[in-house]
């Protein structure tokens, strides 16, 4: 099977054609060596996936025949990432809420309009 399509079936990517573009660009490795979409994985084959700035490290057991179900991925592929970079994405999560908190920053398209119908109100207002 090749490296694009097992990727996608058990579902460390949400549609094929990423995990083809994450290939090209040299964010799957095998072997500690960059692989093309095509190249095939065998059962053993460890895989390394760069994806949301975290190294992915995944051991094949299996090859499913086409996308399976989220229960289902353990059956075919065993997640052996270290601890240390899954806490990476822990700390991506908490530098992003410090960085900037929900409603601060510049207006949304939807806030400006309800400032500017607030405007209007006022200026009804006053001038009645």
């Amino acid at each position: 099977m090749r490296v694009d399509k097992y990727l996608w079936s058990v579902r460390y990517f949400k549609t094929r054609s990423i995990a083809t573009n994450a290939c090209k660009k040299g964010h799957v490795k095998i072997g500690g060596e960059s692989v093309k979409p095509s190249r095939n994985v065998y059962p053993t084959d460890k895989i390394e996936v760069r994806k949301n700035q975290i190294n992915y490290q995944i051991e094949i057991l299996d090859l499913p025949k086409s996308r399976v179900g989220a229960k289902l991925v353990s059956i075919y592929c065993n997640d052996i990432t270290p601890k240390e970079n899954l806490e990476k994405l822990d700390l991506l999560k908490y530098s992003q809420d410090y960085y900037r908190k929900k409603g601060s920053g510049r207006p949304t398209k939807k806030d400006r309009r309800e400032i500017d119908d607030l405007k209007e109100n006022i200026k009804d207002d006053i001038e009645e």
